[in-house]
């Protein structure tokens, strides 16, 4: 049976996106995944996007065809697109039906990606090849994304997701309240510290080694991707 994260904490913080993507920043994400013109901080969290979604791409098998991607997290469906377009068979899902209805708005035609509006945990999902989540789980504290990712790992023998990594700065903003968004922003980012969800992953996940690992930073935009491959 596939391990569960905890619903009481995964279920609220699921609302909270929900709500702030579908009512709050559904133009603003619309923008910046977008080749519409942003502002200079805008555009760094653009291309710091952009890096990570190569990387991420660049560290599945360059020949997909046949094989299940689960993108957890879909957004506007640029990683989704680019993996149906390697030949993957793409379930691509995010909690906010605003930005999917924009991701099958641009997806051009003759590609195999199942859109859906839901839950990345939805047991009715199956099982797939690989799982990708970038900057899906970033609004989580450490055993929250351990959890996570241990129900996820139960379905899929490689994982690739992004965690917001905890520096010295991110810390400093975290501990004054100031990562803590208005009522018109974006729910918080908790900062993750590396050594430790390394630690909880080997006690949670040991079926599951850490194969790949790396930072990029772009300007406003700091996230560190993990890809965790079944031994």
């Amino acid at each position: 049976m596939a391990s569960q994260a905890p619903r009481s904490t995964y279920d609220a913080y699921r609302g909270r996106l929900e709500d702030y993507f579908d009512r709050t920043a559904r133009q603003n994400w619309v923008d910046l995944t977008s080749d519409a013109k942003v502002s200079g901080i805008r555009a760094t969290v653009r291309a710091g996007r952009d890096r990570m979604r190569a990387m991420l791409l660049d560290w599945l098998p360059y020949d997909l065809k046949g094989k299940r991607i689960l993108d957890a997290g879909c957004g506007t469906g640029a990683l989704a697109v680019a993996a149906a377009q390697l030949g993957a068979d793409v379930t691509a899902i995010d909690i906010s039906g605003g930005l999917v209805d924009v991701a099958r708005e641009r997806a051009p035609s003759g590609l195999t990606i199942d859109w859906r509006v839901g839950d990345m945990l939805d047991p009715q999902l199956g099982s797939f090849d690989h799982v990708v989540a970038m900057d899906s789980l970033i609004h989580y504290e450490t055993g929250d994304i351990v959890d996570v990712l241990a129900a996820l790992a139960d379905r899929a023998p490689s994982i690739a997701f992004t965690f917001a990594p905890r520096t010295p700065l991110l810390a400093a903003m975290h501990a004054t309240g100031k990562l803590f968004p208005k009522s018109d922003r974006a729910p918080a980012i908790v900062p993750v510290a590396e050594w430790k969800l390394q630690r909880l992953l080997a006690q949670r996940l040991p079926s599951h080694g850490i194969a790949a690992s790396e930072r990029i930073v772009s300007g406003f935009y700091t996230s560190h991707a993990m890809l965790l491959a079944r031994g």
